[in-house]
């Protein structure tokens, strides 16, 4: 709380500024216009109301979130397309992919893991999986790769005792970025490793999203860990109120040495290893990986660091990284990995794209382990297509929840989803916040992706695909021993009662929002 109210009394005086340097501009055109400037302004917002919405209509996107700014714009025209212009479309995050476009520019050396690409070797098996696998390089620039070794985390604290040993063992450089740092056993005993390790001589570069550790960590915290002799900057931060405020990033990384990579649904903070309990018991997973997977995840941190770090992470310094004869070579016989990050800024949404097709290419089984259920009309269409056709869809749901509206939101997808054939588990111990889709014992992905707007639509994220690797056995096994501790839903648990429909209907038109 401590924290949040210092971020206040920083961010309200700057958000005060604009509402000044504002009032003073409007009333000085005012002036000018002989007190004709608000019917001028609503003019012009009333012709920008009619634009945007013969431009939604006729926009390739997601059909509920068009549907939401339509209604908006058409209830409230001037403030709804003032809304739009600020929140409502792409364009709104291009100063954050403007720098990260520049980021990448600079790293000709990812060419290195791109001439990799064994998304053909993938088409010989299964084409229809290899095609898709292929059109995710096509769009994210980040290839299918031979998979190294791959160890699974059914929960949090088992991953956590694996990171310290590592780490401890770290020469050249280490990468860590979060959504959420907190303070407490879990980062306090990460901190005293590298701390160690920036004395032996490794360089230690954190990162982590502002508005997600609004609450948990702050400028104050940065300049401890900078005492230490550890680099470490806040993604986005929240000084003013931008229109890039809602593209967070959602991601979790860590790299050793460009030898091992962490990545999953655990956050750097006590609940995600179960050292305090929030929600009930913490379901989540995480996986290490070593081999050619781990060069992607060092550019994905690498293109994010200096696009916002003045400190930046040279072309050469990056290529000996990937390619340094420190890097020991593992056997590449355990089937392929694909790991990319989703952007908001893309024309195409990777992961809602990729869930969709693994849903329409299943014949046996597609299981999802996620927190939140807010589903776009495409993606809701083929998980019941995909059940209805007789495939076994499954999601795994927390019990306890951790925000109880977009909880009552994610049930209100429940009804149509039973009756088409999903079966919908809930987790009767606590909290899921795992993020991970199986396909026919053969296919499955981990990462942090949720099954709602803000990952599907509006988060960078990032994910990796394993195909015919053992990691999808262990997934596989956990889900099942997971099922144990569940209650399936059925559809006797819904309340049918017609201002239920009413809050439910209203609930996914705001879905967007949430």
């Amino acid at each position: 709380m401590k924290k949040i109210l210092g971020r206040i009394l920083v961010v309200v005086p700057a958000v005060a500024l604009q509402i000044i340097w504002c009032y003073v501009i409007l009333g000085g055109l005012d002036k000018v216009m002989n007190g004709h400037l608000i019917d001028a302004i609503s003019g012009i917002f009333t012709l920008l109301a009619v634009i945007f919405v013969l431009r939604l209509v006729s926009k390739r996107d997601e059909s509920t979130y068009k549907i939401l700014w339509i209604m908006v714009i058409l209830v409230m025209p001037v403030l709804g397309a003032l809304l739009y212009l600020f929140l409502g479309n792409k364009h709104t995050g291009r100063n954050l992919k403007k720098k990260l476009s520049e980021s990448a520019d600079r790293f000709v050396v990812r060419e290195h893991i791109k001439d990799k690409d064994q998304s053909e070797e993938i088409k010989k098996e299964d084409l229809r999986m290899g095609q898709s696998f292929q059109h995710i390089f096509k769009t994210t620039g980040f290839p299918v790769l031979k998979n190294g070794t791959s160890r699974y985390y059914p929960f949090g604290q088992d991953m956590f005792a694996d990171m310290c040993e590592d780490l401890k063992t770290a020469e050249k450089f280490i990468f860590v970025e979060y959504f959420i740092i907190q303070r407490g056993r879990f980062w306090d005993t990460l901190t005293d490793i590298l701390a160690e390790r920036v004395a032996a001589g490794v360089d230690v570069r954190v990162m982590y999203d502002d508005l997600g550790s609004i609450g948990t960590y702050s400028v104050r915290d940065i300049r401890d860990l900078e005492k230490k002799g550890i680099k470490c900057i806040a993604f986005n931060p929240l000084l003013f109120v931008t229109t890039q405020l809602n593209n967070r990033d959602h991601r979790k990384i860590m790299v050793i040495d460009g030898r091992v990579a962490y990545s999953g649904g655990v956050n750097l903070a006590d609940e995600y290893i179960n050292a305090r309990e929030v929600y009930g018991k913490w379901k989540d997973i995480g996986f290490r990986i070593t081999g050619d997977g781990v060069g992607s995840y060092t550019y994905m941190f690498s293109e994010f660091w200096n696009a916002f770090s003045k400190d930046k992470i040279g072309q050469e310094q990056l290529a000996t990284m990937v390619t340094g004869d420190h890097i020991v070579k593992e056997p590449a016989d355990n089937g392929y990995i694909l790991p990319y990050y989703d952007s908001p800024t893309r024309d195409e949404h990777t992961s809602n794209v990729m869930y969709t097709e693994l849903l329409s290419l299943a014949t046996d089984h597609v299981w999802f382990y996620t927190p939140y259920l807010m589903l776009g009309d495409a993606l809701f269409d083929a998980f019941i297509r995909a059940a209805q056709r007789g495939v076994d869809v499954r999601i795994i749901m927390p019990g306890i929840p951790d925000k109880k509206i977009v909880y009552m939101l994610s049930r209100s997808y429940y009804p149509d989803l039973l009756l088409a054939g999903v079966k919908i588990y809930e987790y009767i111990p606590g909290f899921v916040h795992a993020k991970a889709v199986m396909v026919d014992d053969k296919m499955a992905g981990i990462g942090t992706v949720n099954l709602d707007y803000r990952s599907l639509f509006l988060h960078y994220e990032c994910n990796s695909l394993f195909f015919k690797a053992d990691i999808i056995e262990s997934l596989q096994k956990d889900y099942l021993e997971t099922l144990k501790d569940c209650r399936e839903v059925t559809m006797a648990d819904m309340n049918k009662r017609g201002i239920k429909r009413f809050i439910n209907s209203f609930l996914r038109v705001i879905a967007p929002l949430m």
